[in-house]
This record gives structure tokens, C-alpha cells and sequence, in this order.
């Protein structure tokens, strides 16, 4: 599987994000795989922490999809495009992955 293959396999659920982060391990570990494992783990914590508080719950599901298709856009695209805002933290806060 290729690295933008793998990048967009990183946006469809948990499972999807799960299985991206297994197939890169090792000597076929690439770095645009890598930015969108960071970023897609940032948006899943983002959506879990914004399903918890109850009056901005739907906004922040609505916000949480916006993003999660603008990231999902720069894999099929090949490009490693930051998520508005929160895109430099993410990649700030998961380096090691």
C-alpha cells in the first residue's frame, strides 16, 4: 500500500486510523502517513473531548467533520496540509508517531 493510500485509510474511523498506524511501522514508515496519523489523532481526541460537554456538542461535531474533510481532501491530494488551528499542535503534541 502507498503512503497516500495509507494516508486516507487514516481518515475512515478508528479502525481505518488503527490499521494506517500498523501497516507504518518500520523500514516502510513514511512521513506523509505519519502527518496524517498525527493529525487524524488529534481530531478523533478533538471529537471525543467535544461529544463530553453537552451545550457544544453538536457544534463541535459540525466543526470536527469541516476539518476532518479538509484533512481528508490534502491525502487524496498527496499534500501535507496542516488542519486549521489546531494542525501545528497536533503535530507538536504526536511527534512520536
Amino acid at each position: 500500500m502507498d503512503d497516500k493510500t495509507k494516508s486516507i485509510v487514516a481518515h475512515i474511523t478508528l479502525i481505518g486510523w488503527i490499521v494506517a498506524l500498523v501497516l507504518n511501522q518500520g523500514d516502510k514508515k513514511t512521513e506523509l502517513t505519519s502527518f496524517y496519523i498525527r493529525q487524524m489523532l488529534g481530531l478523533i481526541l478533538l471529537s471525543i473531548v467535544g461529544g463530553l460537554i453537552p451545550i457544544v456538542n453538536f457544534f463541535a461535531w459540525i466543526i470536527v467533520l469541516v476539518l476532518w474533510v479538509m484533512s481528508l481532501i490534502g491525502a487524496i491530494n498527496g499534500e501535507e496540509k496542516l488542519t486549521p488551528y489546531v494542525g501545528e499542535y497536533f503535530q507538536d503534541w504526536f511527534k512520536a508517531l
